[in-house]
């Protein structure tokens, strides 16, 4: 307890003006897709789908063409 002395106090002085809610909403977020790619093969896959879901970004053209 004396080695947090000072986070303790910081929590107290501020009273619960600060929230964690973005931070757990965007911890739950990371699970979720973690637990969707978990049949991906490699990390580099992996990574790729957190990156797609947490950054939106545009999917390729190549993915969605038809003959």
């Amino acid at each position: 307890m004396h080695n947090h002395h000072a986070l303790i106090m910081d929590w107290f002085e501020a009273r619960g003006a600060t929230s964690s809610g973005a931070v757990e909403g965007q911890n739950n977020k990371l699970d979720v897709i973690t637990r969707r790619a978990y049949g991906l093969r490699t990390f580099e896959a992996t990574q790729i789908a957190l990156y797609h879901s947490m950054g939106a970004l545009p999917e390729p053209k190549t993915a969605h063409t038809s003959f």
